[in-house]
Parts: C-alpha cells; structure tokens; sequence
C-alpha cells in the first residue's frame, strides 16, 4: 500500500507560482511512476504530468506544456510539481496519484491506470 499526502496548494494571481509536494513516506519510487491530476468543479479528473521513478522521464499535458515542470526526489520518496504563469482555467484541485511500474514504457496520463491517489489539494487562480 502507498499512501500519498499533497501538500503546497492555495490562492494564487494569474502569472503567479505554486509548488505543490507529494509525500510518499519515504518510500523509493523506482518501481512506480507518479503523477499530477487535476478536476475542475464540473469536469472530469484530468491528467497533468508524470513522472516514472527508474529514470524520471516525464510526460506532460499540452495544456502546460513550458509552465509545469515535474521532478522527484527519490532520497525522501517525494515528487514536485511548479507551476509558473498560472492561470484562472488551472484552478483546480490538484491529486496525485500513483502505479507500480516496471514498464520501459513512458509513463502515461490515464486516470484509470492509478491505484493510489492522495487526498487532493486546492490551487485557486484568481485576481
């Protein structure tokens, strides 16, 4: 079982930053990847970014492409997420979630392909 607890969301003004945390208990992540999902009141769960423990590739949604970036420390087993030039259509809560994985394969945006998801976080992008 991997628990996950997102940390770093709040009130932002448009072209502001956040960086929002995730904490796996200090568990490595090799054999995992981890992602950032996100859904808007209305909206289905969307995926952001992703992350695959072995290497760190990551994989990014178009939508913030150049503004998001994702990394992961894998001495303390968390993964990051900043996110620059925000804007209102990102407000959201934010969720990460996570899957084993020993694929070579890129990691992938799915929803339905998590097992694990943390509690969420909220990120308000407003003036």
């Amino acid at each position: 079982q991997l628990q996950l607890v997102e940390s770093g969301g709040g009130l932002v003004q448009p072209g502001g930053s956040l960086r929002l945390s995730c904490a796996t208990s200090g568990r490595t992540l090799d054999l995992y990847m981890i992602g950032w999902f996100r859904q808007a009141p209305g909206k289905d769960r969307e995926g952001v970014s992703c992350i695959r423990g072995q290497d760190s590739g990551t994989r990014y949604a178009d939508s913030v492409k150049g503004r998001y970036t994702i990394s992961l420390d894998n001495t303390n087993g968390t993964v990051y997420l900043e996110m620059n030039n925000l804007e209102p259509a990102d407000t959201a809560v934010y969720y990460c979630g996570a899957r084993a994985w020993g694929s070579s394969g890129a990691c992938v945006l799915g929803v339905s392909v998590i097992d694990y998801w943390g509690q969420g976080t909220q990120v308000t992008v407003s003036s």
